[in-house]
């Protein structure tokens, strides 16, 4: 605890202060431009590394077979939050559709839908990549594609296959980080 003050203290305050007046607050002159709104240092620099993150590659994300069920949770989101995620309990506020796309048309769609749903503050999305049953000998492409690059996405908390009423297995659903 803080000693009180004695008296003498106080007066000693007040007479040094005698005679002093407040400050005017400052007038704004019409027509002259506001002060720019306040921004978060970093969040031009964070959506970029998303961006750039995007575009590299990385080894270490597992090979997919078409009936397995993506998912992934980034350390520290809840199991709860990833059992809601994987049961469609999120409101998803914005969807992709990857069908018929080349893996290059793939990655910058993604890309770009990323960006955006960031900058709108979405907070589940949905992509549809499908299920890759015609690609061949390389297994689900694009599924791969997408499971890659959500894993190196910072701004991605989780993600779940969806349920079989949103695409199941050929669908995800995508848990993004608040600002």
């Amino acid at each position: 605890m803080k000693p009180k003050p004695d008296d003498n203290d106080t007066a000693l305050f007040r007479e040094a202060l005698r005679g002093v007046k407040p400050l005017a607050a400052p007038t704004r002159v019409a027509g002259e431009p506001a002060k720019p709104r306040a921004r978060a240092r970093f969040a031009r620099a964070d959506r970029q590394q998303v961006l750039e993150e995007l575009l590299q590659g990385s080894a270490d994300e597992p090979d997919l077979v078409a009936a397995d069920p993506s998912q992934f949770a980034r350390p520290g989101v809840p199991a709860a939050t990833l059992r809601k995620l994987r049961r469609g309990q999120f409101r998803v506020q914005a969807e992709l559709d990857l069908h018929g796309l080349t893996q290059v048309q793939a990655r910058v769609q993604l890309r770009e839908f990323l960006s955006a749903a960031l900058q709108q503050n979405a907070r589940c999305v949905r992509i549809v990549h499908g299920k890759g049953l015609r690609s061949g000998p390389n297994g689900p492409v694009l599924r791969q594609l997408v499971n890659s690059v959500l894993r190196r996405t910072a701004a991605v908390l989780a993600f779940s296959s969806a349920r079989q009423v949103d695409g199941g297995t050929g669908a995800v659903y995508v848990l993004l980080a608040g600002r």
